[in-house]
Order: structure tokens, then C-alpha cells, then sequence
């Protein structure tokens, strides 16, 4: 399974591994410097999306904005959970141990990960996500914490999408917390720091 990315080892063994997943555009170092705001002793594999838009790297195919394509969705969400696993041998870190953060389609594949496998993440900093597939059963998702980061004027990623989102991963059991800006669908520093500030609450010594 050929992903570009760069995994980074952590000075804590035991820290989780932060697995980093850009927005549409971006590339696997985008997200470098919030993973050394969120946790700076974890080990860090941060991946490039496979699929190329008017040449912007992303992790699955869209119609239109905010219209998914569905049927690569779920392939592109399979192998990137294959990569995972096989990325764990290969670089030594525990794969029941990860986090997911992502922002914007980052998020998206981030979320459909979780909407797909019940131990995909240990946790996941979600920068506006949007739903990425809906009629689907969720896995047992009871004790994982998510961090949701919103914009109330998000034109891409509406309120109503993120508090649907809420609904079906609380829904599934998993733990989750909303923060709210009042910008649209730019990541700000205040919410990377209140990202920062929930992961230090869930993983404080």
C-alpha cells in the first residue's frame, strides 16, 4: 500500500501517535506544526492524499463541493486503513493507539474511518468535518473521545452539518465536544489551542 508520507518518532513511547490528514490542496507537512502544538512527545505519521483535483492533493474524489463521491470514498477509506496497519509494522508504533487529527477533507476521511472501523482511532481532532456518508450503521464507537472544531459561518461545513455530525458519533457512543468560532471554514490559532487544550485534558498525567 504506497502512501507519500513522513512518520516522525516521538520522545514518549507511550504517548499516542498522531496521524495527520491535510485539507484539500494541502500536503503531508501542513499539519507538522499543530501536531507539535497538540502533543509535542507523541511520534507523528502525517499523509498525503491519493487522489489529485485539478491537481490539489485529497484523500477521495468529490462531484461537486461538498458532494461526495461515495463508491471512492469508501474505497479510498479502506486503503488508508490498510495503511495504517501496515505503516505501524513498518515504523514501530502501536496502531491501537492512534489519533486522528484532520482538517477539512482531512476530517472528512478521518471521520468516514471512524464511520467504517470500530478501533480505527483512539481518539480524533476533527477541523471541520463534514458527514461523510449518511445511512450507514456505525461501528461501537463507547469511550473514544472526538474534538470537533466549527465555524458558525462555515459556508462549506454548515452548523446543521456539524451538529448532525454530533448526533450520529454520540449516537455510536462516542464522546464528543463541539467548539465553536465565529469564522467560517479557516482553521484559527484559538481553535488549534482549544484542540490542544481538550487532547492535554484527555491524555494529562
Amino acid at each position: 500500500m504506497s502512501m507519500k508520507h513522513i512518520f516522525q518518532q516521538g520522545t514518549r513511547q507511550e504517548a499516542p501517535t498522531l496521524v495527520l490528514f491535510h485539507g484539500t490542496g494541502g500536503t503531508e507537512r501542513d499539519l507538522l506544526p499543530l501536531a507539535k502544538q497538540i502533543s509535542p512527545d507523541s511520534s507523528i505519521i502525517s499523509v498525503r492524499g491519493n487522489v489529485l483535483e485539478n491537481g490539489m492533493p485529497r484523500f477521495f474524489r468529490r462531484l461537486a463541493e461538498g458532494v461526495f463521491d461515495e463508491a471512492d470514498l469508501i474505497f479510498r477509506t479502506k486503503e488508508l486503513s490498510e495503511f495504517l496497519d501496515e505503516a505501524a509494522i513498518e515504523n514501530g508504533f502501536d496502531r491501537d493507539n492512534l489519533v486522528a487529527v484532520g482538517y477539512s477533507n482531512g476530517a472528512n476521511i478521518a471521520g468516514s474511518l471512524l464511520f467504517h472501523y470500530k478501533h480505527a482511532f483512539k481518539a480524533a481532532i476533527l477541523h471541520h468535518p463534514m458527514v461523510p456518508l449518511r445511512g450507514l450503521t456505525l461501528p461501537d464507537l463507547s469511550g473514544i473521545p472526538i474534538f470537533i472544531g466549527a465555524g458558525s459561518n462555515d459556508p462549506i461545513c454548515t452548523p446543521q452539518e456539524t451538529e448532525e455530525l454530533q448526533e450520529l458519533l454520540s449516537g455510536a457512543g462516542a464522546a464528543v465536544e463541539v467548539h465553536w468560532e465565529r469564522y467560517g471554514h479557516q482553521l484559527t490559532s484559538t481553535e488549534v489551542a482549544a484542540a490542544a487544550a481538550w487532547f492535554q485534558k484527555q491524555w494529562k498525567d
